[in-house]
């Protein structure tokens, strides 16, 4: 399916991505020759009695100022996941405001293994599961794909000693937790985003090497030069977190695009045996019946896992805002049990004055809060690559999507919620915007993607009914960019209920789908019939299951966009205009704040104006749109139809009426004296709004190639639509305005752009088709204007027109 193809493009750059950290690693570890010399010593001469030596999963002995790490042989081969991070970061010298460079922000993710090598030498082995083969028989592939996947030495070390009691082999981490190079310390690719340049040994050291029982904790301080700070240096605090991989992965479940998971995937060289397929598996938590419960939950009973989600929020998170973050978390309770368990998830406050407790720590989960100016939230995962089992999350937190959320609400909901319209919001409206945000985040941390299309399957009427949203929500999925209900007019009278995101029908079929264990079904095949079946009857009974994905068919169907409610574009876009006609005269009452100027003013205008370029994108893409559903051959209809020409048509119209016609009211002469850029900003929204639509001219004709002509639109009628309503006063003999100047003059540069012959490629027969509309189309308007310009008295106007005519000229017989 077309997901899974991009997943395979992804997925395959970070492949690439993969084996140039493997090679520069290897190329700059940097172990000195006389590391890796010498017969191994007895125990007690290596291991003295001066060595502060801590249990865990590697036992770690500091003797003086050297690190030795005790590898028992059970563990030599096992996979481990290095994850390493920024525990603290010189914010003010990278430059505030960009994401990667705050505590808690991931730089690298590996998976490694110690092996025993030669002549008393240990390997660090790096692993990579992009190709795949388990068939050992005699004509399987295992071998052949070994022989060709050869996995890189990332690290020699020396042995050091054995420990004879205790099987286990010693060897000495010091230089390479210290040194320059890309396994534990910046890559390549981290100096040049960070700007920086060689690490300064003299200012650099081993701050700590701690065990745990899965995981062992390695934290540096190093300091690197660099000519973009003052000082010509910038010192970071980095976290290794090296944690032991399951010995058996987890069952995996693999990807529908029915479903909207975040996959991790591989070449399969057994799935076909006349070829190869990519085969993705989602990402998930590994949620498991306690073993004296299997038999509760095979019968539908609700049973706790074996180990629940645990989420735990930052020390540092100022405390008003903490419970708000952790009832985000608490809310996918419900979702889990539709999975069959109770109490899955559940957020935590970081336990106070606990040695053994690190936010860096790769087997903690959290909530991390960040001192960052970034209007915004994510909610990346960490997950085992042999199964896609999610084994932690850090939720980056910013602190200024307080801000972001804020602008939202004020423009989205303030003509409905009296609370929205002050600068600075109650602890309690505050506090429900940023539940919101978190649950959304969480949503990622399962392992769901944005659901797009969520909100088009509900009617648009629906979200002005007082009972029927306050009790469905006005959204199936938090996973949405949905974030309030812009449609409700103030006489609905709705309440939060209504106006808020909330986790929805999808949301909790989604976990369902995703984290139910079927204890009576064996094997890969029989799963993903059962599930197959599942989700072709679960989509047939309620169409509020749909899920639209983001970005990978959002550009053609206009179902599936950010930020749009409702099935009908138009009609929600009608509304939404209604309310922000209501917000504009009360901005200046609104955003008044004593002893400061207009900044307010300035910010919260340009959100509206925002606001309302979306409620005309979401318009705008119905032309030439095309609707994507995605389906197995068992399931009735086409996946692909054209959007009907009737919806299409209505859509112009409403650009006419919204756009193309001076908006009067967003020239908002009280706001204009207060920010001179109003003028401009309103007449480069209108101007890209005509560009996008004339260049959805290309889409049309496609369309009427690939699905004839009885249902789709054509492009000549779409051409003739739009001129009158950009070319209006050619009619009326009206004076031309300056706005309306300026699309007509858009216009006919989008025409000129489109007649134009590429000199570099051949032209496609489409191309073609639409090459010989636009010049008829050129031919017609030039005649128009130039008997309208005989009859104009206004200067300008007529200079416009005369110019305009003497452009189509020059384009359709331009002079040798």
């Amino acid at each position: 399916m077309m997901a899974a193809a991009l997943l395979c493009a992804i997925e395959s750059i970070a492949q690439k991505k993969e084996t140039k950290q493997d090679s520069a690693a290897v190329k700059n570890a940097q172990m000195p020759d006389s590391a890796l010399t010498g017969a191994p010593k007895s125990y007690d001469k290596v291991i003295t009695a001066k060595a502060e030596s801590r249990k865990g999963l590697f036992t770690v002995h500091k003797l003086d100022d050297n690190f030795y790490l005790e590898i028992p042989d059970s563990l030599l081969g096992r996979e481990i996941l290095m994850v390493s991070r920024l525990a603290k970061s010189p914010v003010e010298g990278l430059g505030a405001g960009r994401e990667a460079y705050y505590a808690g922000d991931e730089i690298d993710e590996r998976v490694i293994t110690f092996e025993k090598g030669p002549v008393h030498k240990i390997f660090m082995r790096g692993v990579s599961y992009f190709v795949r083969s388990t068939d050992s028989s005699e004509n399987g592939m295992y071998r052949s794909v070994r022989n060709s996947s050869v996995e890189p030495i990332l690290a020699a070390f020396a042995v050091k000693t054995y420990n004879k009691k205790n099987p286990a082999t010693v060897i000495d981490i010091t230089d390479i937790i210290s040194s320059d190079n890309g396994i534990f310390a910046m890559s390549g690719s981290d100096k040049t985003r960070f700007k920086i340049g060689g690490l300064q040994r003299d200012r650099s050291y081993v701050q700590s090497v701690k065990p745990f029982s899965q995981n062992v904790e390695i934290k540096t301080v190093k300091t690197y030069a660099a000519a973009t700070d003052a000082s010509g240096a910038l010192t970071f605090e980095l976290n290794n977190s090296l944690v032991l991989l399951p010995k058996v992965p987890m069952q995996p479940r693999y990807s529908d695009d029915r479903v909207g998971y975040f996959g991790t995937g591989y070449v399969d060289f057994d799935a076909n045996s006349q070829g190869v397929e990519r085969t993705t598996m989602i990402t998930r938590w590994r949620l498991e019946p306690k073993p004296e419960d299997m038999e509760k939950y095979k019968r539908g009973e609700l049973v706790e896992p074996q180990k629940p989600i645990v989420i735990y929020i930052d020390p540092a998170t100022p405390k008003k805002w903490v419970p708000y973050l952790m009832q985000g978390v608490n809310d996918w309770q419900a979702a889990f049990e539709k999975a069959g368990f109770k109490n899955a998830i559940m957020a935590k406050e970081a336990p106070a004055n606990d040695s053994t407790w690190s936010l860096e720590d790769a087997t903690h989960s959290a909530i991390v809060y960040k001192p960052s100016d970034i209007p915004n939230a994510s909610g990346p995962h960490v997950h085992d690559p042999r199964s896609g089992e999610i084994l932690e999350t850090h939720i980056n937190w910013y602190h200024n999507v307080m801000s972001l959320v804020h602008n939202w609400y004020m423009i989205q909901a303030g003509a409905i919620d009296p609370r929205a319209r002050k600068m600075e919001f109650d602890d309690e409206l505050m506090g429900q915007l940023i539940r919101f945000v978190s649950s959304h985040e969480v949503g990622h941390t399962l392992g769901l993607m944005h659901n797009f299309g969520s909100s088009s399957t509900v009617p648009v009427d629906s979200l002005r009914n007082k009972a029927w949203v306050e009790a469905h929500g006005h959204t199936p999925s938090i996973m949405d960019y949905a974030r309030f209900n812009y449609i409700a007019q103030p006489e609905d009278n709705i309440s939060e209920k209504g106006i808020f995101p909330r986790i929805g029908d999808y949301d909790k079929w989604a976990i369902e789908w995703g984290y139910k264990l079927f204890p009576g079904i064996k094997g890969t095949k029989e799963e993903k019939a059962f599930l197959n079946k599942w989700v072709i009857d679960s989509l047939s009974k309620n169409h509020r299951l749909w899920f639209g994905p983001q970005m990978i068919f959002g550009s053609l169907d206009p179902r599936s966009q950010n930020e749009d409610l409702g099935d009908d574009a138009v009609k929600a876009g009608e509304y939404g205009i209604k309310n922000l006609k209501r917000i504009m005269v009360q901005l200046p009452a609104w955003t008044r704040t004593p002893d400061e100027g207009y900044d307010n003013l300035q910010t919260i205008y340009k959100t509206l104006l925002s606001q309302y370029k979306l409620y005309v994108t979401h318009v705008l893409t119905n032309v030439g749109g095309v609707y994507i559903t995605s389906k197995t051959v068992e399931e009735k209809g086409d996946p692909y139809m054209p959007v009907p020409k009737d919806r299409q048509k209505q859509a112009v119209a409403f650009l006419k009426e919204q756009v193309f016609q001076t908006p009067e009211w967003l020239f908002n002469k009280e706001i204009a004296s207060k920010y001179i850029s109003v003028s401009n900003e309103v007449s480069q929204l209108g101007i890209s709004t005509l560009a996008g639509l004339l260049y959805q001219a290309d889409k049309l004709q496609r369309n009427a190639r690939i699905f004839g002509t009885a249902n789709t639109y054509p492009i000549y009628e779409f051409f003739n639509d739009v001129k009158k309503g950009v070319w209006s006063e050619l009619a009326t003999g009206a004076t031309i305005d300056t706005y309306r100047r300026d699309l007509q003059t858009t216009y006919v540069s989008c025409f000129i752009e489109m007649i134009k012959v590429p000199a570099d490629k051949p032209v496609s027969a489409s191309q073609a088709e639409v090459i010989a509309l636009v010049r008829l189309h050129l031919t017609a308007l030039q005649k128009e204007i130039k008997a309208t310009m005989l009859l104009e008295k206004d200067r300008v106007s007529k200079a416009h027109l005369q110019f305009s005519s003497e452009r189509i000229e020059d384009a359709l017989h331009p002079k040798k």
